[in-house]
């Protein structure tokens, strides 16, 4: 028996003229490194300015050893102050007299090591003296790229244990600004009293808008809907956490104010205003 086959379709004599696909032409080649005309190296210039004097700032303030102590003010650089050499009462002095050495050098590895390798501090430091990169569309300084995979990087996955350590120095912190309200054995207010209070204020935002915090809070959960109170205090720190870049630079510079005033203080360059009652 014959096979019938069906017959080839015919074009439509009528039909328009399928159009030919367009082929891209290549991309044509960017002589400059970045295309950008704004003053794109501003943030990062600023970052390195503050950064670096924040280093000189608490490089001098850790090594004078002295003048850091004004009744009932301790400077945050030195609190807790654990040694001999400390004027002030309100810690322990368990590790004896260690002088010539800064009491300050035994316990700035903890809230120096807790914002070193803080998220948000990463990325400053990381676009602004690496520039890798400096800014959005502009290429990194480097060709390479190897992430935080390889040492000395991979060793700011501490983070998350230094928060730790914050959170028992933001409470020392709270603890000397509630000290600085007693001037003589009485109750009292001075602009000292102030200065320590929100410095502990803004390092308790810092500490507790911290990215290892939040996912301390609300991470590992596959629902959040099946544990209600982490998820209430997960939205909470999410509030904070959208903040968490200005708590990280009013901190930062708060506590420079504050130990800079006690200095002066101390060092008698100054009188404290205050009011007892």
């Amino acid at each position: 028996m014959p096979v019938r086959t069906r017959p080839a379709p015919t074009a439509d004599p009528a039909a328009p003229a399928a159009r030919p696909r367009p082929v891209p032409a290549p991309r044509a080649a960017v002589g400059a490194r970045t295309l950008r005309r704004d003053r794109w190296w501003m943030q990062p210039l600023i970052t390195v300015v503050v950064l670096a004097g924040f280093v000189v700032y608490g490089v001098w303030a850790a090594l004078r050893n002295g003048d850091y102590f004004a009744d009932p003010y301790l400077s945050p650089f030195y609190s807790p102050c654990l040694t001999d050499n400390c004027l002030d009462d309100a810690t322990p002095h368990v590790f004896g007299d260690i002088s010539p050495v800064s009491p300050a050098l035994l316990i700035l590895i903890f809230p120096l090591g807790f914002r070193l390798t803080c998220y948000y501090y990463r990325k400053a430091y990381y676009r602004s003296f690496w520039w890798s990169p400096p800014a959005c569309a502009v290429p990194d300084a480097r060709r390479g790229y190897s992430g935080e995979s390889k040492f000395p990087l991979v060793l700011q996955n501490v983070h998350r244990y230094f928060w730790y350590f914050a959170v028992l120095f933001a409470g020392l912190l709270t603890y000397d600004a509630v000290i600085a309200f007693i001037h003589d054995g009485r109750f009292g207010v001075g602009v000292g009293t102030g200065m320590l209070v929100v410095n502990a204020a803004l390092i308790w935002l810092y500490t507790l808008s911290c990215h290892s915090c939040r996912h301390l809070c609300g991470g590992r959960l596959n629902l959040l809907s099946k544990a209600p109170l982490r998820r209430r205090i997960w939205a909470r720190i999410s509030v904070l956490n959208r903040h968490h870049m200005f708590f990280a630079w009013a901190s930062l510079l708060w506590i420079m104010a504050a130990d800079f005033y006690i200095w002066l203080v101390a060092a008698g360059h100054l009188s404290d205003p205050h009011w007892i009652a």
